[in-house]
């Protein structure tokens, strides 16, 4: 029965290392989805003009 009992260690090692395998490989790519729209976001709103202001380069020279 102890011979059994040594065996079963390694059985549930291997099986623990399976299952954090499988985890560790899992596709994490829908974060970069969310993460792009996010910087095309970011993007268009400094690329429009701001409406109401003035350039500090012309505030100084006035």
């Amino acid at each position: 029965m102890a011979a059994l009992a040594w065996l079963l260690i390694p059985v549930l090692a291997a099986f623990g290392a399976a299952i954090w395998g499988g985890w560790a490989a899992r596709n994490r790519t829908t974060g970069d989805v969310t993460e792009l729209a996010g910087y095309a976001r970011f993007r268009e709103a400094m690329e429009k003009s701001h409406s109401g202001s003035e350039p500090a380069e012309q505030i100084s020279n006035v």
